[in-house]
């Protein structure tokens, strides 16, 4: 009797306890929309300044008020209990992104605002879904076949809304989706899922068992080769990395054991090193890096413009609208962090760092805090490494400290189809911080 009082008591307690802490982190995260507002509005304000000619950045900001203030209420109905920070701090990006991309390539910058109001929609459907993810783990075979669907799909039927070029999107009634973003998102959700399930099998010692762990493992090997088959065939060598960085990583955060990452490393090291001398891309790519002085008005000026346009911003950058990213080819979406680095300096570089790095770091404070739940935890590392992972191969990539990949800068880099991703990986890191 005395223990069931004590339970009537404390839960009216906790109950008030959780809501208060609710309140609290939602009135965080409103104090941090605030903040990235008032940054967003001062850059438009200043572009607007700058350019003298129209306020049409001023509108974008308001489309991207809009969108904070209905996804922020979304959220406060749907997943009251939620990291603070994660929302913030992507359309602190995603609205930086529009800004930077009306600078440099107006014509884009309709679509990309177009883009973002579809990706908050999403995010707010993701947290209207079950809580329990069970429709994304349990049936995960079926989420990846429609995924391989699609990616097939660009091989017969592919095009490129640029003209020329490798076909990787689907186009229809002038819009355009590149499946392998979506297919991205489905390859995680698929080990993450595949991995939970098996993950007795796969703590089994090697030796003595290595015909049951390679009879587990080899689905996984079959389902990521045919995604990097059909990649490697499209010549999307910077999605088709990403994914091998994907499962390696995974990999190695369910077993715990460091030679599936050194034999990981290995092996790209060493297809690398093939891909080099039969494919005429990743050749060029690599001399490029090793020496772009050498064809510099030629095959590296994209590389060197992007050098001279980081060697221009300096510490504190030229200011918006004061430089001239525009002369980077491409420079709104595989170079913009390259336009950020000239027109921000270095302050707004490690800005950009600092806000993926924190992205990474939540999610994987998250997977820590729900290791009780497989699936989750492994979908919650898998979708923050591959934000931090894909962000740091195009940076490192725009700053020649590695060959260039080709891949989106996520939130900020022009394009739709990333946008909308990354913003659905965002709504389910989300739902998973519910439950942390």
């Amino acid at each position: 009797m005395e223990t069931t009082f004590l339970q009537t008591e404390q839960t009216p307690t906790l109950k008030r306890y959780e809501q208060e802490a609710n309140r609290h982190a939602q009135a965080r995260e409103r104090l941090l929309l605030g903040v990235a507002g008032a940054f967003i509005f001062c850059a438009a304000l200043s572009l607007s300044l700058a350019r003298e000619d129209n306020f049409i950045a001023l509108w974008y900001a308001c489309v991207w008020a809009g969108c904070a203030f209905g996804t922020h209420l979304a959220l406060n109905r749907w997943l009251p209990r939620r990291d603070s920070f994660l929302l913030p701090i992507a359309l602190l990006l995603a609205g930086w992104g529009i800004l930077q991309i009306e600078r440099v390539a107006p014509n884009f910058a309709p679509r990309q605002a177009t883009w973002l109001v579809v990706a908050c929609l999403a995010l707010s459907g993701v947290a209207r879904l079950p809580v329990n993810l069970r429709w994304l783990s349990r049936y995960r075979y079926l989420w990846l076949a429609v995924g391989l669907l699609l990616l097939l799909l660009t091989v017969f039927f592919g095009s490129n809304p640029s003209g020329g070029g490798p076909r990787l999107w689907l186009g229809l009634f002038d819009v355009y989706f590149q499946p392998s973003e979506l297919l991205k998102l489905l390859l995680i959700a698929f080990f993450a899922s595949y991995l939970a399930d098996h993950r007795a099998l796969l703590d089994l010692p090697v030796r003595g068992k290595v015909g049951v762990i390679a009879r587990f493992l080899s689905p996984l090997l079959l389902m990521w080769s045919a995604c990097v088959a059909i990649l490697l065939w499209q010549r999307d060598l910077g999605t088709a990395t990403l994914f091998f960085v994907i499962f390696v990583t995974l990999l190695y955060l369910a077993t715990g054991r460091l030679a599936y990452a050194l034999g990981g490393l290995v092996l790209l090291l060493a297809a690398g090193a093939v891909a080099y001398y039969a494919v005429d891309v990743v050749r060029l790519r690599v001399d490029v890096w090793l020496n772009p002085w050498r064809d510099p008005q030629g095959s590296a000026f994209q590389i060197v413009r992007s050098l001279m346009a980081f060697a221009a911003g300096g510490v504190f950058g030229q200011g918006i609208g004061q430089g001239a990213p525009g002369y980077v080819p491409v420079v709104h979406s595989d170079f913009i962090f390259a336009a950020i680095g000239e027109e921000w300096g270095m302050i707004g570089g490690l800005a950009v760092i600092a806000s993926f790095a924190l992205i990474g770091l939540r999610g994987l404070r998250l997977a820590m805090q729900v290791q009780n739940r497989v699936f989750r935890a492994y979908l919650a590392a898998g979708l923050s490494v591959v934000l931090t992972a894909q962000s740091l191969l195009i940076m490192g990539g725009v700053l020649k400290v590695i060959p260039l990949t080709g891949v989106t800068l996520p939130f900020l880099s022009y394009g739709g189809s990333s946008l909308l991703i990354s913003f659905v990986m965002i709504g389910l890191l989300l739902v998973i911080s519910a439950d942390a």
